[in-house]
């Protein structure tokens, strides 16, 4: 059986792009390999724009074995 987790990680302003940058690359590696030590195992991740398109975030959902 398992238990599972899910977090929003926000990410930088995109104002004339909506790739990701280097900075949105390291927190989401840090947050995962943070996760992972803790023994969250990821399954799933999606990315969240606002209408806009100029902010938006990570879902992040993990999973453990109880």
């Amino acid at each position: 059986m398992y238990i599972y987790k899910s977090e929003i990680l926000p990410v930088s302003m995109k104002l004339f792009s909506d790739k990701a940058n280097e900075k949105d690359i390291m927190e989401l590696d840090e947050v995962l390999n943070q996760r992972a030590a803790e023994g969250w195992e990821l399954v799933n991740y999606d990315y969240m724009a606002t209408s806009t398109q100029i902010k938006g975030a990570f879902l992040i959902t993990y999973r453990k074995e109880v």
